[in-house]
């Protein structure tokens, strides 16, 4: 029987053996949790206990509703959920649509309808539809917790002053000033209190503030409240918790079946949008983060409903609150440290702690503090910061109707109108174009400002047949959208008019659009910063024409017409030389793709920056930063740096050298432009900017530093302190010429954060980079602004097959080249 025959299919029932000559395998792994995960759930556990019980006190459920909430879904939510830093409970943003569900169906109900919410959410996570939930607008989320947060605030501002609320916002408001006329000195004086120490407790300044700080001013404001109202043994409302026997558990629905489907589907909308939209914000929040803080997977949205719908189903069985992401126990999680799910878990533990033993502390915490607590939750939710991000998009209308429309109607209905209104919105945009025409210097400018649309063509038309026949027109669309009709219309009308002599121009056009035939000939859509190779498309040689030697048989006109100028008169026309000149350069290979750069260039990009390179030919130059980089070509400094025109004085060089003053080994072509840069365009810092894959590097490793013939070893001795302090350990004779020459030995080598230099050619160019930031400080301009704090060096490493960027930190022996994280800048 041979030896290669497949072993018997039960013997994938055999144990495990171990192997000879190998180390004994781990027993049992033991369930460890990080300090950081203790912290953090201490920390959330404080912020979680009095919100909770506050929440639960404005929606008018049973008190303890609020605590088996805050548990289920640190536990629950926590185990199951895709975001493993999200913490769920008792949601700020739940609160109107659960005060509505109790007030018609009573409380035995809406446990009911949480638990059909949460199969309602098994059933959407199953279907996998958790990403179609963030195509709500931004405006109609914010607008709905605008309008929860002012339902809230309003209401407990009742309480706050001693009385009871009514059940929305308009009775409220009308029962407001005989509220008012009848105040609760007590209540009030207990509410001033919790809102002071609210306001004031993260303010408190020094180092006794810091200290101070890292307790939770929810946590504080309450606690501060309720021993002010033992100690003077004030007489008012407090907490009541009745005993767990009593608790009141979910029923069997009861009510009118379209009302409960809609009840249910409200709550899965609230319940969900809100839970995903804050796992998207945790995430963001853990990529802002140090990367010391540990790595944290980013969210499972799908996983995310999952573990939602789980918690609704356990919490509504358990006569708990609906259940959702919340964002400020979660901020509060990441702040922390947190860097697994066991911090929320543990969170859940220890509300669950506190619900059975701490009941008697529970109870005299006053409910007027509780209401100054939700109502300042429910005055945080109308954002400043969301109104002036709506506002600068022009969406500031979807979110004052939806915020109104939660206020005055309810939740469902608010959202409903909001999406009506931005749907209206979208089509004014789509529809709304502008197109106007001027005639300067005998050039007619045609500009389409929007979506061009079959319902712009009229105007479109007319327009265009403004244009005199035979004369030069320019059309300049500025809009991302072209449909069929807009695109026929255009491109007849260009076709007619170069037939009868004029010339067309069409620019600014959106990538992926093309108008004229040479266009569709050409099939090039590049355009800055779209995927390429070389930024070149390849295409057929057409045949030389009869007659002919055969070079003229180009792509086409080397001046010109990349599938815009048409036209006798138009630029690389026939008979034109094009911007190479007659010799006919052009013609080969590379003038024509210099020329058709030119000519993209022309076409897309000049129209957009003409008026800002007018400014600077009028200014002059006043960039910011001296950059000093190698001349490798695959080092973009504008595309690395997203800097534009005017920002950087950029030197390049081939290694990125920087060399000491002096006759001998100094060069006055970097040192010119460092002085100039420094002395007389005032630059404020300079950045010596490396890359991986340096080809200087590679070669300064592989020669023989004794002898230099070539200019390029000539050039490549600036390179040798680099060398030595990447490779101190190299031999003795040349280690012993770099001591004669006054070279430093022995210095730590600089290194990348998180991993080690993938080889020697990178630990080179990390070395590199902290020699030639040690010859800038050689210079006496650069020495003469550092001393007088006018300037900034930088070390910066730039990685060309990762697309990333590392910076020089100063913080340990021989630097560390820290990576640059992804920070939000759009608040």
């Amino acid at each position: 029987m041979s030896a290669c025959v497949p072993a018997r299919a039960d013997s994938a029932r055999t144990k495990h053996v171990h192997q000879p000559h190998s180390p004994p395998p781990d027993g049992p792994r033991r369930f460890r949790v990080a300090g950081a995960d203790v912290s953090a759930a201490i920390a959330v556990f404080l912020i979680a206990l009095p919100l909770s019980l506050g929440i639960a006190l404005a929606t008018g459920a049973p008190l303890q509703a609020g605590l088996v909430a805050a548990a289920v879904g640190g536990i629950v939510a926590g185990r199951i959920g895709g975001c493993p830093l999200q913490v769920s409970g008792p949601a700020a943003g739940l609160t109107v649509v659960t005060a509505d569900l109790i007030q018609h169906y009573g409380w035995r109900t809406t446990c009911a309808i949480t638990v059909l919410a949460g199969i309602a959410q098994l059933g959407l996570g199953c279907l996998r539809v958790a990403r179609s939930a963030l195509a709500v607008s931004p405006a109609i989320v914010h607008g709905m917790l605008a309008g929860i947060g002012v339902t809230i605030a309003v209401a407990q501002l009742h309480i706050v002053l001693g009385g009871t609320p009514q059940s929305s916002v308009p009775d409220n408001l009308v029962a407001l000033p005989a509220q008012l006329a009848n105040l609760h000195p007590a209540d009030l004086a207990v509410s001033v209190l919790t809102l002071t120490l609210l306001l004031l407790w993260p303010r408190v300044p020094g180092r006794a503030g810091q200290v101070l700080g890292k307790l939770p001013a929810a946590l504080i404001a309450v606690a501060g409240a309720t021993a002010v109202a033992a100690l003077t043994e004030l007489r008012l409302p407090k907490v009541d918790l009745p005993s767990w026997s009593s608790h009141a558990l979910a029923s069997l629905p009861d009510g009118p079946v379209l009302g409960l489907v809609a009840a249910v589907l409200t709550t899965t909308l609230v319940c969900s949008v809100q839970s995903l939209l804050g796992a998207v914000a945790v995430d963001k929040l853990v990529a802002a983060r140090p990367a010391l803080t540990g790595r944290v997977k980013r969210s499972n949205l799908d996983r995310e409903l999952l573990g939602q719908g789980a918690a609704n189903i356990v919490s509504g069985s358990l006569g708990g609150l609906p259940i959702a992401g919340v964002a400020v126990r979660s901020s509060a999680n990441v702040a922390a440290g947190a860097v697994s799910r066991n911090s929320t878990m543990l969170h859940g533990v220890l509300v669950v702690i506190a619900a059975l033993l701490m009941v008697p502390a529970l109870e005299l915490i006053p409910l007027a503090s509780l209401a100054a607590l939700v109502m300042a939750v429910g005055l945080k939710m109308v954002s400043l910061n969301h109104i002036r991000t709506v506002t600068r998009h022009r969406e500031v209308l979807v979110y004052a109707v939806t915020t109104c429309g939660v206020v005055f109607l309810g939740v469902l209905e608010g959202v409903a109108l909001g999406i009506a209104v931005a749907v209206g919105v979208a089509l004014h945009r789509l529809t709304r174009t502008r197109i106007t025409h001027d005639d300067t210097e005998g050039v007619h400018h045609v500009h389409v400002r929007g979506q061009l649309t079959f319902l712009a063509v009229p105007r479109l038309s007319r327009v265009l047949h403004q244009v005199p026949h035979g004369a030069d027109a320019v059309v300049e669309l500025d809009g991302s959208f072209m449909d069929h009709a807009a695109y026929e219309t255009l491109q007849d009308w260009q076709k007619t008019h170069t037939a009868q002599g004029g010339s067309v121009d069409i620019t600014g056009r959106r990538p992926g659009t093309r108008i004229s035939e040479p266009a569709e000939e050409d099939g090039c859509r590049c355009r800055p910063w779209t995927p390429w190779r070389n930024h070149q498309c390849e295409r057929p040689p057409k045949p030389a024409p009869p007659g002919t030697d055969g070079q003229a048989a180009t792509d086409g006109p080397p001046g010109g017409t990349l599938g815009t100028a048409t036209g006798p008169n138009a630029p690389g026309a026939t008979g034109a030389t094009g911007p190479t000149g007659a010799s006919g350069a052009a013609d080969g290979p590379t003038g024509h793709e210099l020329a058709r750069g030119i000519s993209a260039f022309h076409r897309n990009t000049g129209p957009l920056m003409r008026r800002e390179l007018a400014r600077l030919a009028r200014e002059g130059q006043q960039p910011s930063q001296l950059f000093l980089t190698c001349a490798d070509s695959r080092v973009v400094t504008s595309m690395i740096t997203s800097s534009g025109p005017g920002d950087l004085f950029v030197v390049r060089n081939v290694g990125n050298f920087v060399p000491l003053p002096g006759e001998e080994s100094g060069d006055d072509s970097v040192a010119a432009a460092i002085e100039y840069a420094v002395d007389v365009l005032k630059v404020r810092s300079i950045t010596v900017c490396g890359h991986s894959g340096c080809g200087a590097m590679q070669a300064l490793l592989g020669s023989e530093h004794g002898c230099a013939r070539t200019p390029l070893q000539r050039w490549l001795r600036h390179g040798l302190p680099s060398l030595e302090r990447a490779l101190p350990d190299r031999d003795a004779d040349e280690q012993e010429q770099k001591q004669e020459q006054g070279h430093a030995s022995g210095r730590a080598r600089p290194r990348l954060a998180g991993r080690g230099a993938a080889d020697t050619a990178e630990r080179l160019c990390l070395a590199n980079v902290v020699q030639q930031l040690e010859h800038l400080r050689a210079h006496d301009s650069v020495a003469r602004s550092l001393s007088a704090g006018d300037l900034e060096l930088h070390g910066m490493y730039f990685h060309v097959g990762e697309a990333q960027s590392y910076l020089l930190t100063e913080d340990a022996e021989g630097g560390v080249f820290e990576l640059v994280r992804e920070t939000n800048l759009t608040a």
